[in-house]
């Protein structure tokens, strides 16, 4: 599928989902998942004493890619709907994230909750994104 068959305007939406998912599962689960990745607030602050942008950009970019590509993944599934979109989204999520991540995160021996942490926030993106674009078909 060309680039320019994606519904770039369900790919935004999703994407925007996606991003407020993040900020959503990240504050409610932040103490924790700094203390899982050895972090401190000055760490994930930069000298102004906000957060860094950096990540924010990353995380943003990162979202319009996903939801351009799971809308690609679901167009030759068949025809889109909120249930393929949930389906699609957790099938990507067990195959993909959960699995590589398990292993890089094994090899850096990091803590099993950091893993948990991480990879069930890209399990709720993933299922969110998925369930937008499927309702967009």
């Amino acid at each position: 599928m060309p680039l320019g068959e994606v519904n770039w305007m369900a790919a935004l939406i999703a994407a925007l989902a996606g991003f407020a998912v993040g900020v959503i599962w990240y504050m409610a689960l932040g103490k924790q998942w700094m203390a899982a990745a050895g972090l401190t607030e000055a760490d994930v602050k930069g000298s102004s004493g906000k957060p860094k942008a950096t990540p924010f950009i990353i995380a943003a970019i990162a979202n319009i890619v996903m939801a351009a590509m799971l809308f690609g993944i679901l167009v030759h599934v068949g025809d889109p709907t909120v249930r393929r979109g949930l389906m699609s989204g957790l099938f990507i999520w067990i195959g993909f994230v959960a699995t590589t991540s398990s292993v890089n995160y094994a090899y850096q021996q990091k803590p099993f909750r950091l893993t948990l942490v991480d990879t069930g926030h890209w399990l709720v993106n993933l299922m969110v994104q998925g369930a937008i674009l499927g309702a967009f078909g």
